[in-house]
């Protein structure tokens, strides 16, 4: 339902987001010491064949590339009202993308993972549940801006949702107002075992569904006894969480199982996760590994 928003073609590849941080030299790394990692970023998913491609989320981990920028929050502490940045925080670095590629994916971490990856230190909240209404209106306010410079799709990092620690019920109402508030698609990614939780995510009024399948194959049992009501599947079919580059060959035969259960029409072939933690040579070849891996299983269709 969602494909003819952002992608009209059959098992479109995607990425999770972040790529390793390749430090660069002269006068621009001077000015910017992290320009050159974007533009590797963006250099590398392009030759890998990467469809929807994302700015490479080079400027640090997951919670700090947002909260260090949210009025309220020093160090990862709560310090008083959370705001909204004084301007766009990823905007600069999406916008690089969008004008090298003819698709591009914004990504913004979810309020319920940035409320639990902080300390309160504030009596104006008395818990974490509390933190997520202030953290959406910021985080709307950085999904609008990413939609005015012209991305294809949001996507919005829930990776807590799996763990059992999060409100899902305060997390929906989250999610569903960024998504309210927006024109583009929206795709949410959460990583993990989805066994506790999957009835109460497919709830999410979202475009995508974002999970893993490679570290996580148990998930692929779920969700063959699951209707997602015409949303698309972001198909995780590369393990994020190690060096170790899986054949063409492998990664092929894990969409080729999801074929079997989905539509490949709703289906983008993506990694597991973000890729920060790896090397640049085999982030790079797994994206390629998996580029190739998707063409080979769209041909055979």
């Amino acid at each position: 339902m969602a494909k003819a928003y952002f992608i009209n073609k059959v098992l479109a590849t995607t990425v999770v987001g972040s790529y390793p941080v390749v430090k660069g030299g002269g006068i621009m790394s001077f000015l910017d010491p992290l320009r050159p990692a974007v533009e590797t970023a963006v250099g590398d998913q392009i030759a890998a064949g990467i469809d929807i491609i994302s700015d490479g989320q080079v400027r640090g981990d997951m919670i700090g590339a947002f909260a260090s920028h949210l009025p309220g929050i020093r160090d990862q502490e709560v310090i008083g009202r959370i705001q909204p940045a004084a301007g766009p925080i990823t905007v600069a670095d999406t916008k690089y993308a969008i004008s090298k590629a003819p698709k591009v994916k914004g990504i913004v971490t979810g309020p319920t993972t940035i409320a639990h990856g902080l300390h309160i230190s504030t009596p104006m909240y008395r818990n974490k549940e509390e933190l997520v209404p202030d953290l959406t209106a910021a985080l709307l306010a950085e999904a609008r801006a990413l939609e005015a410079s012209g991305i294809a799709l949001l996507q919005i990092d829930e990776p807590i949702l799996s763990t059992g620690i999060a409100d899902l019920g305060v997390a929906k109402q989250a999610i569903e107002q960024i998504t309210a508030g927006l024109h583009t698609p929206v795709c949410m990614h959460v990583c993990g075992n989805l066994g506790n939780v999957l009835d109460e995510i497919l709830k999410f009024s979202v475009n995508v569904f974002d999970f893993e399948f490679a570290n996580n194959p148990a998930n692929l049992d779920l969700l063959s006894r699951r209707d997602l009501a015409g949303r698309m599947i972001g198909f995780g079919c590369v393990d994020s969480t190690t060096d170790r580059i899986e054949s063409t060959a492998e990664i092929r035969k894990r969409i080729e199982k999801g074929v079997e259960i989905f539509d490949p029409k709703i289906m983008l072939i993506d990694p597991d996760c973000g890729l920060r933690m790896r090397s640049r040579e085999a982030a790079y070849a797994k994206l390629k590994y998996m580029c190739d891996a998707a063409k080979e299983a769209r041909l055979a269709l």
